[in-house]
């Protein structure tokens, strides 16, 4: 049997909309707030998504294959700039040693999703967990100390109860 998530990210299958892995990191940043489908793709978990029960969960194999293969985990971090340009932020640094940063339009972006209770608080910590299970530990702990820094400049939209599932996210900081 075929491991979708594997096949989508070696570019020889797509997702269970038939859009290919290039075709959603091309989505315009409109395309990245309103569509709810990609994220399970793009950042997969262990358990089944509510929001797209379509999307096929991590085994095992495709764990082990992320953590083995330098070029599947060098597609997630392109996977992440992509999440990253559409939250303000951006990745420096090299693979060994990334960092992530406000961009300069993050004030300008931080205006669609920085609010009490907004749904990308959810994709951030699925990006999170995933980032951290398929081998991007730094990756996920860069992504957290980052989103440490805004919970603490906007304590009136992150509560504390998001703050803990990010860093419930990536539990090895």
């Amino acid at each position: 049997m075929t491991d979708r998530i594997l096949s989508f990210y070696r570019r020889a299958g797509t997702d269970d909309r038939g859009r290919k892995l290039d075709e959603i990191r091309s989505f315009d940043l409109r395309h990245l707030e309103s569509v709810h489908d990609y994220i399970q793709w793009l950042f997969p978990l262990a358990t089944r998504s509510g929001a797209n029960p379509g999307a096929p969960t991590l085994t095992p194999t495709t764990i082990a294959a992320f953590r083995a293969d330098p070029g599947l985990r060098s597609e997630l971090a392109a996977s992440l700039e992509v999440m990253l340009q559409f939250y303000g932020l951006s990745l420096t640094g090299n693979a060994d040693s990334p960092r992530i940063d406000q961009s300069p339009d993050f004030h300008e972006r931080s205006q669609v999703w920085l609010s009490r209770g907004n749904h990308n608080y959810l994709r951030l910590t699925r990006i999170l967990a995933s980032l951290r299970v398929l081998g991007l530990s730094d990756h996920a702990a860069a992504l957290l100390g980052q989103l440490e820094l805004i919970a603490r400049t906007n304590r009136e939209v992150v509560g504390e109860e998001t703050l803990a599932f990010w860093r419930r996210a990536v539990p090895t900081r």
